[in-house]
């Protein structure tokens, strides 16, 4: 249904704006990344329990499919927290700039688990990727660890969209994102529980920060996951992650407004974030040309 697609389509290009302006909040929020994930993932598991009882939704799934679901939130757990780490660690410019490979790490991926040949010119265009984060990592040297943190960040945020997709087929979207939800809940409060980090002053978070932990667990965690996923039903993993990749875009014009001093980087950065982000489009661009034909 073209006009099924078209409103999917803007929706997504919605959820992606939302998504750039999480940057902007994970740099505003003052806790650290790990404690400000756990946080996050926690009241959006309220938000959207909350949402299932509305609805008065089933679900109830099997034992054997529960733990696929938990095992699914450990890694976009994991994303989160890599994206937010890379934000503390170095900037909202040089985290989304990284984080847009995430469409070249799909194009790598999914053809392993659908087992689909990789396509000869996406080869060379990972290559000019490489090229572009090449210019970042030469003219940004204090940022290493978050450049680095970035791209593991895409790297697990392509295998949660590829894993979704799978999902998605048989389940509903709600649903999933609730037991992933939980998944990372449980994963990371054993790392904070082994680490003895549960102190009084853990839980002592200022109103600023709680409020907007309440912006970013409902509006950019819950209805932003509960929508993107119910878009993998009609549209491919790979479309999903190309337009992710106005995500930057997005995310470093509002990081450059609202923090010029610590977000204005050279010019070497941008060309190298430019090169990046117009590879990502010439091939969906060429793939959506070779789907047609």
């Amino acid at each position: 249904m073209p006009n099924d697609k078209l409103r999917s389509q803007l929706l997504l290009h919605f959820i992606v704006f939302i998504w750039g302006f999480t940057a902007i909040i994970g740099k505003l929020i003052s806790l650290e990344a790990l404690s400000l994930v756990w946080f996050r993932m926690l009241f959006a598991v309220f938000f959207i329990w909350g949402y299932i009882v509305y609805k008065k939704m089933d679900w109830r799934h099997s034992i054997k499919q529960i733990p696929m679901f938990l095992l699914a939130g450990v890694v976009i757990a994991l994303h989160w927290f890599t994206f937010f780490k890379a934000i503390k660690v170095s900037n909202v410019s040089v985290t989304l700039a990284c984080l847009s490979t995430g469409a070249f790490f799909t194009s790598l991926i999914e053809p392993l688990v659908s087992k689909k040949k990789i396509v000869g010119y996406e080869i060379v265009f990972g290559l000019i990727v490489v090229a572009g984060l090449a210019l970042i990592f030469n003219v940004e040297t204090r940022f290493v660890e978050g450049i680095v943190l970035a791209l593991v960040s895409a790297f697990l945020s392509a295998s949660f969209a590829i894993i979704n997709t799978k999902f998605v087929t048989h389940h509903e979207p709600v649903v999933i994102s609730l037991f992933e939800l939980i998944g990372g809940v449980l994963f990371f409060s054993l790392l904070l529980g082994y680490s003895g980090s549960f102190t009084s002053s853990f839980f002592q978070i200022s109103l600023s920060d709680l409020g907007y932990l309440l912006i970013l667990s409902s509006i950019c965690t819950a209805f932003a996951m509960i929508a993107s996923t119910a878009l993998l039903r009609v549209l491919d993993a790979y479309t999903v992650m190309l337009t992710i990749n106005l995500e930057p875009v997005y995310g470093i014009i509002l990081a450059m407004l609202l923090f010029e001093q610590t977000e204005t980087m050279s010019g070497t950065f941008y060309l190298g974030a430019i090169i990046i982000l117009l590879t990502v489009i010439a091939n969906g661009w060429l793939k959506s040309r070779k789907s047609v034909n």
